[in-house]
């Protein structure tokens, strides 16, 4: 039995253009886009009149915990709150416990994820020093790629033999993508300040401990290989200015063999915000100084960068609670991103039609999403309706992520996240989840 749903009088966010229309969801899959689409029986209508219609966020970084770190976040708790914050679709990282640095672990992953995930999904397989022959077996026709940690974010996933990295990137046609941050001069940083304060660093030292030097030699050094071996590389999440003009803006996106990401947090903060927030903005690489922030916007809105994701990342309050040495790097934020970015949409920094760009078409064309991150017909139903004159303040009582804090407590959006569509499904109805219907394993066009 068909089952369809008809979304009447919204501001349709697609492909750099906004048009009000209507937009019938049958099955899966919209089937109908138009100025007017009349109403027939057996249709269940949302009236979207004076809120925009954009496609589901594509998040191409995330870290849901599962398994091995369950009490931080799971896949089920924390694709929850990526589809309440508008995100339909994810690539999670392979530094769970067990890592995924085997097929078969790779797929223990995947069959968890389609019992309990809200959202779609994927997974990267993880490169280590040692597992070049099982990284080559990855299928690049369910896999969104490869990840490779160049600095030590994640202890033993650093890939530092240069004769290994080099081998990984010539023997791969898959999308490669990187942390960069040099390990030496991280640890020489940190050793100079342990020698001053011990463990307990000050955090206004963590952006000149992973400091825009660490980050700039890692990413030169990673577009030097793909340049040479002709890897098609991927740069996640940017926090320089300098590293911006490593990457061009003058060949269209399908065109670009080394493409970059930048993420909400280092768009949103600074190192003026350690006083306040502490470790609850600690990630690697480093939120830095207000000039890296403008850099990177600047990089973002003339397409240098290419993608903007979220790196959510999840830790207790109790880890983040402890002195530098020990506190984790990295914080929740996919309930918060689109949000986030809209608010930035009302302070005149991007327009709509970019933000939709970065978040939702890019993705899915870097990744060679199959049929997603757009509002076409015959695509995948993966909808999100936004309504702009929604106030709300970030709380602990509206909290999704298992870990229960957000580092943007206390602030207050001005647009509201209603509803959200999976597969044609509605998910997210402002507030109440479908708790029924999971999400699908993502495909890709390779």
């Amino acid at each position: 039995m068909t089952k369809s749903t008809l979304i009447k009088n919204a501001k349709i966010v697609n492909e750099k253009s906004i048009f009000k229309g209507d937009v019938l969801i049958e099955n899966e899959f919209i089937v109908k886009i138009a100025d007017e689409i009349s109403i027939s029986e057996n249709v269940e209508v949302i009236d979207a009149s004076g809120k925009y219609l954009i496609p589901g966020m594509i998040d191409d970084q995330v870290h849901f915990r599962e398994p091995g770190l369950t009490h931080k976040a799971n896949i089920a708790t924390e694709s929850k709150a990526a589809v309440a914050g508008g995100i339909t679709s994810f690539i999670e990282m392979p530094n769970t416990v067990p890592q995924a640095t085997t097929q078969n672990l790779l797929e223990d992953k995947f069959e968890i994820a389609s019992k309990t995930s809200y959202a779609n999904y994927s997974f990267m397989f993880g490169g280590t020093n040692d597992n070049l022959e099982e990284l080559l077996k990855t299928n690049p026709k369910n896999v969104a790629g490869i990840k490779l940690f160049l600095g030590s974010s994640t202890g033993n996933m650093l890939v530092d033999n240069e004769e290994v990295l080099e081998k990984i990137f010539s023997s791969t046609k898959m999308l490669i993508s990187v942390h960069c941050e040099d390990e030496a001069t991280i640890r020489r940083n940190t050793e100079k300040f342990k020698a001053e304060y011990g463990d307990d660093i000050p955090l206004k030292y963590h952006p000149i401990i992973r400091s825009e030097e660490a980050c700039y030699l890692s990413s030169s050094k990673a577009i030097e290989l793909a340049k040479k071996t002709g890897a098609r590389l991927h740069v996640f999440h940017l926090s320089t200015e300098k590293e911006t003009h490593l990457f061009r803006n003058d060949i269209p996106l399908e065109e670009k063999q080394i493409t970059a990401e930048v993420c909400v947090h280092h768009l949103w903060f600074t190192d003026a915000d350690y006083e306040k927030k502490g470790t609850l903005i600690k990630w690697n690489p480093a939120v830095k100084t207000q000039k890296d922030k403008e850099g990177l916007w600047k990089a973002l809105l003339d397409d240098r960068i290419d993608i903007i994701a979220t790196d959510h990342a999840p830790h207790t309050l109790e880890e983040k609670e402890n002195v530098y040495t020990k506190a984790p790097s990295g914080g929740p934020l996919v309930q918060h991103a689109v949000t986030a970015v809209f608010e930035k949409v009302k302070e005149g920094i991007i327009s709509i039609e970019k933000a939709v760009e970065k978040m939702c078409h890019n993705p899915a064309k870097i990744f060679k999403v199959e049929k997603r991150g757009f509002i076409k017909e015959g695509f995948y139903a993966d909808l999100v309706l936004i309504d702009p004159a929604q106030n709300w303040t970030v709380s602990k009582e509206n909290i999704l992520y298992k870990c229960g804090w957000s580092p943007f407590e206390g602030v207050e959006f001005s647009s509201k996240i209603t509803h959200t569509f999976v597969n044609g499904n509605l998910i997210y109805n402002n507030g109440t989840f479908n708790e029924e219907i999971k999400g699908k394993r993502l495909l890709f066009n390779r």
